[in-house]
């Protein structure tokens, strides 16, 4: 089943959507957070979601202004992958979060997933929280949670790191610090 063009031209048309128009489809533009971060300095923009097979490709060719993919996977439509997009983007409009300062130290921002979180209490069936954490020492915390934002990212999506040109120095030095931060 492929969506007709008259259909999603008519829609479109007679609602006057927000420029630019973006087509959830998996030959998009991936979408990642310097996309997000994009989407979210616009005024607006509108998502057309295909179904199945898609679209008729006129619609490609002479309405949507572009593509956009949330991956390498396949769904039955645009629709999970228009909740992402949304979801992403809004979290960066001035004002959604409570804390403006959350939406900067997040995973992907530097190119690194973010550092492990923990809540109290301190001990949970017999699981420690890092005693970094419970120091009070800030400058030490802010060390820890970067040296293990580093970390995570070098075991868990280490093409990230290769992405950003490797470690630098300072980060090396960093992991080094955690491994004798580790040990004692």
């Amino acid at each position: 089943m492929v969506l007709s063009a008259a259909p999603v031209f008519d829609s479109v048309e007679s609602v006057g959507p927000p420029r630019p128009i973006y087509l959830l489809s998996p030959a998009g533009r991936r979408l990642d957070q310097s996309v997000v971060r994009e989407l979210s300095a616009l005024e607006g923009f509108s998502l057309v979601c295909g179904r199945y097979e898609g679209v008729d490709q006129r619609v490609v060719d002479h309405l949507v202004d572009g593509e956009l993919s949330v991956g390498d996977v396949v769904t039955a439509g645009g629709e999970a992958a228009a909740i992402v997009v949304v979801e992403a983007v809004v979290r960066l409009v001035p004002g959604v979060m409570g804390n403006e300062a959350s939406a900067e130290d997040e995973s992907f921002s530097g190119g690194l997933l973010e550092y492990p979180q923990y809540t109290r209490p301190a001990s949970f069936r017999g699981w420690e929280a890092p005693p970094v954490l419970l120091s009070g020492d800030h400058g030490r915390i802010e060390r820890w949670r970067r040296a293990m934002a580093i970390k995570r990212t070098m075991e868990h999506r280490p093409d990230l790191i290769e992405a950003r040109g490797g470690l630098t120095e300072s980060e090396k030095q960093l992991i080094d610090w955690l491994a004798h931060e580790e040990e004692g």
